[in-house]
């Protein structure tokens, strides 16, 4: 495989070789589809918007910059467009079941011989995510299931390091009351 960097593959489709979107497609669509059907929880609706974020890539490649990293820039292309399906569903009036993100992943399957009991708690957890605030669940998602810095966290939404990390810190613990909550078991911080 073309060791290029994301960079550098982007500078060459910026300066007209559009070919070289195609190797950056098959090295984000994948995150890119993880962190969109995480954050509005609809598989369905995710992988449009994956085609959505490649499709704004390539209209405004003129506004790639040399600085900063390119996942920095694609995540913030990618959390417009998941804006502007918000704004959409707001509109229609569309519902996002929450039982569908059970499905969502980029790791392989869980083994059949899986407990119960973790898939029960991997549901509810998914639940208690799918209740925070969408600001929450997105800094959630860029930094445990994206494994953004927060570094660049804090660019992404023209914040602070340390606003970044609080940020994180604090949808952590609101996770984590909302999956007690669910449960019915004490919080660990209770």
């Amino acid at each position: 495989m073309d060791e290029t960097s994301d960079h550098d593959l982007m500078l060459a489709v910026r300066a007209g070789e559009l070919s070289r979107l195609g190797d950056l497609f098959e090295r984000h669509h994948r995150p890119l589809y993880g962190f969109l059907a995480r954050l509005i929880g609809d598989r369905e609706a995710a992988e449009d918007l994956v085609q959505i974020v490649f499709q704004r890539i390539l209209k405004y490649r003129h506004t790639y910059r040399d600085e900063g990293k390119f996942s920095a820039w694609i995540y913030h292309l990618a959390r417009r467009v998941a804006a502007d399906h918000y704004r959409r569903s707001a509109r229609q009036g569309t519902a996002i079941d929450p039982a569908d993100f059970d499905h969502v992943s980029d790791d392989s399957t869980p083994t059949a011989d899986a407990s119960a009991s973790k898939q029960d708690d991997l549901n509810v957890m998914q639940r208690a995510l799918h209740s925070l605030p969408v600001e929450q669940r997105e800094v959630l998602i860029l930094h445990r299931f994206q494994h953004l810095p927060h570094q660049e966290i804090a660019k992404l939404l023209n914040i602070s390091t340390g606003a970044a990390k609080v940020r994180v810190h604090r949808a952590l613990g609101a996770l984590r009351d909302r999956f007690f909550q669910l449960t019915r078991r004490p919080s660990a911080s209770a």
